[in-house]
Formats: structure tokens, sequence, C-alpha cells
């Protein structure tokens, strides 16, 4: 996003497209105001309005044709979204009415908001770290209760306040550490040094943890259910989703090609896939069905093994990938068991015992703690700035004094560059291409 024009006064509909019962025109810029006052005619001009208040009207058409009825809310500059002036006008939700009050503003010299524009001019004037910003986003496009607790935390500073606490750690062992080099004599006491260094280390890993978890909760999850043929995948799955989306007979086999089946599961946007059967085959079809099923358990975020429990037990004849995340199904409990596993879950995809225990290790595999209220890592350049960050605390922990404070100032700028406040250019522009206009 090229930053020209970031003093010019924008405007653009500010709510999703379609009819509604309310619709929303935003404009911001050091002319807002007058903008304002050549749409919106009430008992008092907008531009001698205070901030915080809203004005009852019409909305009129360079001619005077009367467009609707609405409202206008004054923003003043320092107290606004954007930290400038901004008037809102809400009408009714009609495209055509909306349509006519924004191509009213830019008659009077607004010009067209770029996607993101109204964040980004927050971002600048300090209203938002960069970490915020993205959780506007986030908190946007959530569809699901998850999500959209991750993105009111990033929404109220929690992960700056988590990264600047970890910052702290590190300022007091670096400051400790250059004393030390401009005064070998004097002695640094440990809890100056060592200690804050593994404070930070230890959070910065907890920080780090929560990556998978945070993108799992904005992005949705991919759980592969594998097994060998009629262990009770398909059945499992139309358990879940509450229908018959896969087909079910005795033939080993059914399933050669595989099938997907989207449903909210632990209050993340899931995609379950319904794979071939694992087993030795002759048949060139149902051969490659079963490297399907492989590749797919091996992209997974999470996989679902399933072993028939009314059956003699036999192990899958393939070896998962090492950080492949499982969780072991014992099906068809509803049956007398041929064996018994204290590590795999009984499950009945006919009476639905044990379905709810299965959720609650979806869960717990997906987000883990959920109970705590700590802000995650939500975005891959979020994770990437935290894992170099702790790349370089790790590395300043085996190192000498003089180059251990080298890879704390760099510590430093990872995490500056997590929130915003040391960051080049691109990253930002990277991060605020993705919204829609009149955000």
């Amino acid at each position: 996003m090229t930053r020209t024009g970031l003093s010019d006064t924008i405007a653009a509909i500010a709510t999703a497209p379609g009819s509604a019962g309310v619709g929303i025109v935003r404009v911001s810029g050091p002319r807002a105001l007058d903008v304002a006052d050549g749409v919106f005619r009430g008992r008092r001009r907008p531009s001698r309005t205070p901030g915080g208040r809203f004005l009852f009207g019409t909305l009129v058409a360079g001619d005077g044709e009367v467009l609707d009825e609405g409202l206008c809310l004054i923003f003043r500059e320092g107290r606004s979204y954007t930290g400038e002036d901004v008037a809102e006008v809400q009408t009714h939700g009609s495209p055509a009415v909306l349509a006519r009050v924004l191509a009213r503003a830019l008659e009077l010299g607004a010009r067209l908001a770029r996607p993101g524009e109204f964040t980004l001019r927050a971002y600048l004037a300090g209203r938002l770290d960069l970490a915020q910003a993205e959780a506007v986003l986030g908190l946007v496009e959530a569809h699901t209760d998850a999500a959209r607790r991750q993105a009111a935390l990033g929404l109220s500073g929690a992960l700056g306040t988590r990264v600047a606490r970890i910052g702290a750690h590190l300022t007091r062992t670096l400051a400790a550490l250059q004393a030390m080099l401009d005064y070998p004599e004097e002695g640094v006491p440990e809890e100056d040094r060592e200690q804050p260094l593994a404070a930070a280390r230890d959070e910065l890993r907890a920080l780090v943890g929560t990556a998978r978890a945070g993108q799992v909760a904005t992005r949705g999850a991919r759980l592969a259910l594998i097994g060998r043929p009629n262990a009770g995948k398909s059945s499992l799955l139309n358990a879940l989703v509450g229908y018959e989306r896969s087909i079910v007979t005795p033939i080993p086999g059914t399933t050669r090609d595989y099938l997907e089946a989207g449903l909210e599961l632990a209050g993340v946007p899931v995609t379950l896939v319904d794979t071939a059967g694992i087993r030795d085959t002759a048949d060139e079809v149902e051969a490659a069905g079963v490297r399907q099923a492989l590749t797919l358990a091996g992209g997974a975020d999470l996989v679902i093994a399933l072993e028939d429990g009314s059956a003699p037990r036999e192990t899958l004849p393939v070896t998962l990938p090492p950080d492949a995340r499982v969780i072991r199904v014992r099906t068809k409990a509803d049956l007398p068991p041929a064996w018994t596993d204290d590590s795999a879950l009984a499950v009945s995809a006919v009476t639905g015992e044990g379905l709810s225990a299965l959720r609650d290790a979806v869960n717990t595999a997906l987000l883990g703690d959920t109970s705590r209220s700590e802000a995650w890592l939500t975005t891959e350049r979020q994770a990437d700035a935290a894992r170099r960050a702790l790349d370089h605390v790790e590395a300043a922990a085996t190192l000498p004094d003089d180059l251990a404070s080298y890879e704390l100032e760099e510590a430093l700028r990872c995490l500056s560059e997590l929130t915003g406040r040391d960051v080049q250019e691109d990253v930002v522009d990277a991060v605020f291409m993705n919204f829609c206009v009149g955000k």
C-alpha cells in the first residue's frame, strides 16, 4: 500500500455489501467535518458539533435532493479510531442510498479510501500497534467463538502487554551485561542478569507455543480420519457432522477417494477428511487411495487414527510422521470388545458413546488450555518474529557477555517487529493489503 495521500480526507462505505437495516459511510481526515457539512443537514452543522455527539437530520445530494434520514456521529482529532477528525453517517442500509452518500462525499473533496486505510491511519497515529491492527482484521473475519475471543484479546492490547513484559526482562539483562563490560570489577548480581534472562526465555517459549493454536483458531483445522478398511471412519464422520455425508457399507475398501465435511468442533471451523482404508493391496485404484490417505494425514493439523475394537487388533502397516498430532480411537464400542487400551478413546458411532470425550480431546489437541486468558500469536508474521526472538535469547544464554549483548539486542528488535514499533514498510503494507475498503 502506498503511503502517499495519508494527509488526504478519505471516505468509504464501512458496512458489508448488500441490503441491511443500517449502513455507514465513514469520512476521516482534516476536512472530514467540512465534508459532513455538505452531506448532512440538521439543527447543527457537524463542523460546529463537539466530539462524542450525534446529530439527527437528512442526507442530501449536491442539488439538494433528500437521499435519506439518518444520524451523523462526530469524533474529534485525537479521540477517534484513526486519530483524525471523523464523521460517520448512518443511513438505512440501502446500497443505492450508501452509494449516493459516498458519491456526494467524494464530490466535496474526499477521496475513496484504500483497503485498510482507516486502520493504517490508526496504526500510524499510535492508536494501535501492528498486532492490534491484525486483530481488527481477525475480528472482522471471525466465524467462530475461538477466533472472536483471540481477536478481542489481541485488539485489547493483551499481546502487546505480553511482549512488553518479555522485553522488560531482556532490557534488564542487557543493561546488566553492558554494566559488566564497562565495570568488570563491580560485578552484577545474578538477579539482574540470569534471572530475567531465564524469565524471558520461559515466557517466549510459552508464547511461541501458542502459535499453532492461534492460527488454528483463526483459519480452522484439517482433521484426517485414518485406519484400516472397515475401521469405522465413514461412520464416525457421519456421527460427528450429524447426517449421512459418507456411504457406509460392510464391504471393505468402499472409500477409495477422500471425502471432506465441514463443521464447527470445539469452537473451531474444522474440515473432516474421510480417507481410504489403509492396507496392502494389489488394486491400483485402491493403492492410489491409500497413498493419498497417507499424504492427507501428513498434512493434517490432527490425525484421528481409528481401530476396530470389535475385531482382533491390527496395527496400521505404516508409520505416521514423528511430529504428527494423533488421537487414537477404538471404534464400535457398542459391540463386545476384542481388546482394550487405555490410550485409545472408546467411541460408538451408533450409540454416540464417547463422542463428547472425542470432541474434548480434539479441543485440547488443537487449542490446549482455552481457559487461559492470555493472547496468542495468530498470524505467521507474529510467530516468525517470536521464534527469531527466542532463537536469539537461547543463543545469548550460551555466549560470552559481549556476544550475548548483541543477541539480546537482536531479540529486542524482533519483539519490536512483532508489535510494529520497528518494522519495515513492506511488512506493514502486507498486513493492511488484506483489509476490506472501509476498515
